[in-house]
C-alpha cells in the first residue's frame, strides 16, 4: 500500500471548482512531480494536504492511516512539511531557533537552550551541513541556505511528508545541484517529496513519478522515465505546442535605448548597449552580476554614478515618471513589492501608470481591462478579483498587462516568466515575438538560457557588473554563455 493515498479531493470556492475528484498516491522514499498550469489546482491540493484548507469530500490516508487535518499544526504533527516558494524563515531569529520554530523544547515555559541547539545540529548534519554554527543569524544566510534550514526544520520534527513549492525559481545552477542533494539524502532516509516544479528538465532529473493536474482534474499519473517533455505538456495544457519559443523573421530599426558606460553605485560597474525597434535583446548571468541592477538604474529606480542613458530623443537621467512617459516600461523580478498591489483589483492594477491621463468610471476601467485580461489570458473570476487572490502565474500576466497597457515602446522584462507554468511561457513568448513585430524593443533579463536563446536576437552577459558585447543569438550556446557568465 502507497504511504499517501488521495482519493476523489474535491474542493469549492464559491462557483469555482478548484479541484474535482483528484486521485494520486506516493510511496514512501519517492520524489512525485506535481505538474500542471497555473490554477490546475496544485496549490490547492498541497494546502489541503498541510491542513491549511479542507477539502469538501474524499479521502486521504497517510501511512495506511485515515487522515484528516484540521490545522497546519495538526498537519506538522501528522509529519507533513511545507516549503512554500517565500520562505518562511524568521531573519532576526538564529538558525538553531529557525529549526524548531513552533516545537521549541522548553519547561515551566524556559526554554532548553542547549537541547534546541543540539536538536538543530543533529537535523542539519543530517542534510550534510554539520559544519554549519547553529547559533548564526537566520538572515546572515544566503538564500539557497535559508532553504536547507526550512528543509532542516522538517528533519527536526521527523517529517514523512515534504512538500517544495517552486523551490528552484530564485537560486543559482549550483544552489539547484544543492538542493538535488539535499533531496536525495531525504529519499534515502524514506522521506517522500511531492515536488512542483515548472521547469520539465528537473523534473526529468530528480523526480521518480509525476501527477499532472489541469483545470482541477487529474489527467495524468505515470513514471517520470520514458516521458518526454512534449508529452508532459500536451497533458498540461490540453492540446500540443507545435512552437515553444515562436520567433518570427524580424528586422530591427533605428536604436531606441542606447547605454554608454552606465555604472550605478554598486553595480553596474559598466554596461553599454543599443537596442533597436523590433528587437529582443537577453541580458544572461548569473544572479547578483548586476542584471537587474541596470534595468533599475535605466528606469531611475536606483541612482547612477556615471555614463549616459538615452532614450529615443531624450538624454540624461530621469525618475520612473518621466521614463514611462518616455515610452519606457519595466516589469520588475519582484512582482509582489514592485511590480503589483496585491490589495487592489486587477483592473486597478493595470490602470495604476496612467491614472494620471485621465479620469474613467470604474465600468470604463473593468471594460479596459477586460481587454488585458483576454490579451494576456490571465485566469481570474472577474476585472474586481483582487490580485492577492490570483496564482503567481496569473499576477505576473497581471504585471506584463500593466505594462502593455501604457503601450511603451521599450520593454524592460526582468525575469518575465519565472514562476510561471508551460502554457503560460508559451503565451508570453508569443506575445514578445508580437510586439516585436510592431516596432516595439525589449530587453529581457533571464536566468533561464533556453528561453534567452529561443527568444531573443542578441544576448549580453554580465559578469561581476561588466556588460559583455551582444552577439547574434545563432553564435550562442548554453556553454558559451555561461562561460562568459563565470568570467571565462
Amino acid at each position: 500500500m502507497s504511504f499517501l493515498n488521495l482519493t476523489d479531493v474535491s474542493k469549492r470556492f464559491g462557483a469555482t471548482v478548484a479541484l474535482d475528484r483528484v486521485s494520486l498516491s506516493a510511496e514512501a522514499g519517492e520524489i512525485h512531480a506535481i505538474v500542471g498550469e497555473n490554477g490546475s489546482g496544485k496549490s490547492t491540493l498541497m494546502r489541503i494536504l498541510a491542513g491549511a484548507i479542507k477539502a469538501d469530500s474524499g479521502t486521504m490516508e497517510l501511512g495506511g492511516q485515515p487522515y484528516h487535518p484540521h490545522s497546519p499544526i495538526h498537519a506538522r504533527k501528522a509529519g507533513i512539511a511545507m516549503i512554500h516558494q517565500e520562505l518562511s524563515i524568521c531573519g532576526h531569529l538564529s538558525i538553531a531557533e529557525n529549526i524548531v520554530l513552533g516545537v521549541e523544547d522548553a519547561r515551566g515555559g524556559i526554554l532548553k537552550v542547549a537541547r534546541i541547539r543540539e536538536r538543530a545540529q543533529q537535523a542539519l548534519s543530517a542534510l550534510g551541513h554539520g559544519d554549519l554554527d547553529p547559533d548564526l543569524p537566520a538572515k546572515s544566510l544566503p538564500l539557497a541556505m535559508q532553504q536547507v534550514v526550512e528543509i532542516a526544520r522538517s528533519v527536526a520534527e521527523r517529517s514523512r511528508l515534504v512538500i517544495l513549492d517552486e523551490p528552484t525559481s530564485s537560486l543559482t545552477e549550483a544552489d539547484i545541484e544543492h538542493l538535488f542533494s539535499v533531496m536525495r539524502l531525504l529519499k534515502q532516509s524514506g522521506c517522500t517529496i511531492l515536488y512542483i516544479s515548472h521547469f520539465l528538465n528537473e523534473i526529468h532529473e530528480i523526480c521518480d513519478r509525476l501527477t499532472v493536474l489541469r483545470d482541477g482534474q487529474m489527467v495524468g499519473g505515470r513514471e517520470v522515465a520514458g516521458i518526454s517533455d512534449e508529452e508532459i505538456v500536451k497533458l498540461m495544457v490540453g492540446r500540443d505546442i507545435d512552437e515553444m519559443y515562436p520567433r518570427s523573421a524580424r528586422t530591427p530599426g533605428e536604436p531606441i535605448l542606447e547605454l554608454d558606460h552606465l555604472a550605478g553605485v554598486e553595480k553596474p560597474h559598466s554596461a553599454s548597449l543599443s537596442l533597436r525597434r523590433g528587437e529582443v535583446l537577453g541580458i544572461a548571468g548569473l544572479n547578483g552580476s548586476g542584471r537587474t541592477e541596470m534595468l533599475r538604474a535605466v528606469f531611475g529606480l536606483d541612482k547612477v554614478q556615471s555614463g549616459q542613458i538615452r532614450v529615443a530623443s531624450y538624454s540624461g537621467l530621469a525618475g520612473p515618471a518621466r521614463r514611462w512617459r518616455q515610452g519606457v516600461g519595466l516589469l520588475s523580478e519582484n512582482r509582489k513589492e514592485e511590480g503589483l498591489l496585491l490589495n487592489m483589483s486587477i483592473a486597478e492594477n493595470i490602470d495604476m501608470a496612467g491614472l494620471d491621463k485621465v479620469v474613467v468610471s470604474p465600468s470604463q476601467q473593468e471594460a479596459r481591462a477586460a481587454k488585458w485580461i483576454e490579451t494576456v489570458r490571465v485566469k481570474c473570476q472577474s476585472a474586481h478579483q483582487n490580485v492577492g487572490e490570483l496564482s503567481g502565474g496569473n499576477q505576473q500576466k497581471v504585471a506584463i498587462a500593466r505594462m502593455l497597457r501604457q503601450d511603451v515602446d521599450v520593454l524592460m522584462m526582468d525575469e518575465p516568466t519565472r514562476g510561471i507554468d508551460v502554457g503560460s511561457k508559451e503565451q508570453i513568448y508569443r506575445l514578445i515575438d508580437e510586439l516585436a513585430l510592431r516596432g516595439k524593443a525589449v530587453l529581457m533579463v533571464s536566468s533561464y538560457l533556453p528561453e534567452l536563446l529561443g527568444t531573443c536576437d542578441r544576448i549580453a552577459v554580465m559578469s561581476k557588473g561588466v556588460l559583455s558585447e551582444p552577439i547574434p543569438v545563432a553564435s550562442a550556446t548554453q556553454e558559451s554563455l555561461m562561460k562568459l557568465a563565470v568570467g571565462q
